[in-house]
């Protein structure tokens, strides 16, 4: 299977360049002032705290004796809750990814092997039968990674396998769509987005990434609304779910936002199509912004809960066009707005309140994802500040 020179994503310096990378990452990351609409980075709000969490016994001088001193603080907070989280395989992916992006490599390797671990019929990361082919891929790019840094085969060939079931599935459409469900059940789902084509164009596969692309667009995109529907049942040929799910609309400005990054500059035209793509979706969920900077968990259906996962998912996806000069600066008033909401919503132990919540993502609660693009989030705020 080939594989790409960049397939480590966004990651800044290889570990021979920084060892320190982590130490590195938290203790600049309350540093920078971004400047942006009068909002600095280390003047973002406290975090919230419950009842519950003021009422528990602390250690003294635990790191968590109370609340965050600094944004700095805060990182490292998210960061641990997120480790302890139980995952299905799309959190193990999207967490994955965000340690990638941070550089934080040696999380990155574990939580690779740990995919391996749990790889079965070639599927990474399958947990009580949760074996989406799209779901889980979504760790590809961190495996890529691990094996490229490591030397180590079991990455290499554990990619292969995720890669050739991808290849010789018969689960996916006449046009060779992949369905995002497990079989037997058919649906194309904006979730895929974020998690099958990074992975097939970090292996170079970057057709193929465009294939299902261009796919999940012409089953789900409006271009009335620039939004994304959840769900397409197809074989009864109707949505499943014609809903402008926030979360789905994330996933797609995403998971476009990495391919773009994973593209040779040789294919210039293909990265110019999803940066028009990415500007879309972007503009299609900020017509829908609250002036707290929360999005309704449908985004144009003010009776469905408030949450604040689709707010870090578009302030990363800002944060990353802006610095690599594809959506305009104009953009970031609105990201800061949304990441100051999200920093609000840290509590006392690292937990992102209000996104749209596991098991079932039907409240706002808490979600490995949600912490994930928290983290994914002040990366890339961290990474353009640091452009500059």
């Amino acid at each position: 299977m080939p594989t790409s020179d960049q397939a480590h994503g966004f990651p800044r310096k290889y570990p021979s360049e920084n060892r320190n990378s982590r130490r590195n990452f938290l203790k600049n990351a309350g540093a920078i002032s971004l400047g942006l609409a009068g909002v600095a980075t280390a003047a973002i709000s406290s975090p919230a705290d419950s009842a519950s969490q003021n009422t528990a016994t602390k250690k003294p001088g635990s790191l968590f004796s109370g609340k965050p001193s600094s944004l700095q603080d805060r990182i490292a907070r998210v960061l641990t809750a997120t480790i302890g989280m139980q995952r299905y395989n799309w959190e193990q992916g999207t967490v994955a990814q965000a340690l990638l992006e941070m550089g934080e490599y040696d999380l990155v390797i574990s939580f690779a092997r740990a995919a391996i671990m749990r790889q079965s019929e070639g599927r990474f990361s399958v947990i009580g039968g949760n074996k989406p082919i799209t779901d889980c891929s979504s760790i590809g790019e961190a495996v890529l990674f691990a094996g490229k840094l490591t030397g180590d085969p079991i990455f290499k060939q554990g990619a292969e396998e995720m890669a050739r079931v991808i290849r010789n599935t018969s689960h996916r459409n006449d046009e060779g769509i992949i369905y995002h469900t497990q079989e037997p059940e058919k649906y194309i789902m904006s979730d895929a987005f974020y998690m099958l084509p990074p992975f097939l164009a970090a292996a170079g596969e970057y057709d193929e990434s465009l294939k299902q692309i261009e796919g999940f667009r012409k089953y789900l995109y409006h271009k009335s609304d620039q939004l994304y529907s959840h769900i397409w049942d197809a074989p009864n040929r109707k949505f499943k779910r014609a809903a402008f799910w926030g979360v789905g609309n994330g996933w797609a400005a995403a998971g476009l936002t990495r391919v773009i990054k994973l593209l040779p500059d040789n294919r210039m035209d293909d990265k110019k199509r999803l940066m028009g793509y990415v500007k879309e979706v972007v503009d299609g969920c900020l017509k829908y912004l609250r002036e707290d900077g929360f999005f309704h968990n449908v985004v144009n259906d003010p009776e469905t809960f408030v949450e604040v996962n689709l707010s870090q998912m578009i302030s990363y996806t800002i944060f990353r066009g802006v610095a690599a000069g594809y959506l305009e600066s104009a953009y970031l008033e609105k990201a800061e707005t949304m990441r100051k909401a999200a920093n609000a919503q840290v509590d006392s132990l690292g937990y992102v309140q209000k996104v749209c919540g596991v098991p079932n993502f039907d409240r706002p609660y808490v979600a490995p994802e949600g912490q994930a693009f928290y983290l994914l989030m002040e990366t890339a705020a961290k990474d353009l500040a640091e452009s500059k």
